[in-house]
């Protein structure tokens, strides 16, 4: 299993992307602006697509995605989300205004988009790799992701806030190799981040504090500008989990 980090920023400028991961090569976490780079090749390859919430920085590529390829493809992409999310993309992208409904043509019987609800708790199995929903706390309903081989897992939690629920799933994970957190915000935004159910580093280490395990932390979605204070001040803690920053263009191997 591979993961390449196609855009792992809380923002844009030169040489930033916001969230999307690449599961091998037919599976995306998250469609944010880094999907862009991607060939059509490696696009018309992709058939799921995992969003974690309806925000436009997790999900601004994904109509240009489906209509970058679907004439190279005989099979619709399957976006799977919370009910919550599907209805924000049916109802605010997918309208015929904002962009074509892909879930309607070229017809109703073989349309190029279909969705998949699901719940957190629920897992999927595709080819050999299990995905299931995480809880998270955000501004609106999301979920995490935790990606699993059968021998290690990768857990990514979206955007959130503090979450119980989601430490709690995850340390019932007996091969958890690789924990993906956001924070967003420096503590001097500790305010900011409660408002927009985000991260600042010491809440990021009041939720470390509660991992049963010892994976590798990637620290992502931090804000553009930010990124050094806020990976400056999760270093000051010394915390012995000793959390990294995921850089775009990384590819992390299970």
């Amino acid at each position: 299993m591979k993961v390449t980090v196609l855009g792992c920023s809380g923002g844009i400028g030169q040489g930033l992307q916001t969230t999307s991961l690449l599961l091998d090569d037919d599976i995306l976490i998250d469609a944010g602006t880094g999907v862009g780079d991607l060939s059509l090749e490696a696009l018309a390859a992709i058939n799921h697509v995992f969003l974690t919430h309806s925000h436009l920085d997790h999900i601004a590529c994904l109509p240009f995605l489906l209509d970058s390829v679907m004439s190279r493809r005989s099979a619709p992409v399957t976006v799977h989300a919370l009910p919550e999310t599907i209805e924000v993309l049916k109802t605010h992208v997918f309208n015929w205004h904002i962009w074509p409904d892909f879930n309607q043509i070229p017809h109703q019987e073989h349309p190029f988009l279909q969705y998949q609800p699901l719940s957190p708790g629920k897992a999927l199995g595709l080819n050999g790799r299990v995905i299931t929903a995480l809880p998270a706390n955000h501004s609106v309903p999301a979920v995490g992701y935790l990606l699993d081989n059968g021998v290690q897992s990768i857990a990514f939690s979206g955007d959130t806030t503090s979450c119980d629920a989601f430490w709690q799933q995850v340390n019932q994970v007996g091969n958890l190799a690789c924990l993906i957190i956001e924070t967003s915000f420096s503590n001097a935004e500790i305010e900011l981040a409660w408002v927009s159910r985000h991260l600042c580093p010491s809440l990021l280490l009041e939720g470390l504090d509660q991992l049963h395990g010892r994976p590798q932390v990637y620290i992502t979605h931090l804000k553009p500008g930010e990124g050094d204070i806020i990976m400056q001040e999760i270093a000051a803690c010394h915390h012995p989990l000793n959390p990294a920053r995921l850089q775009q263009g990384q590819v992390i191997h299970l």
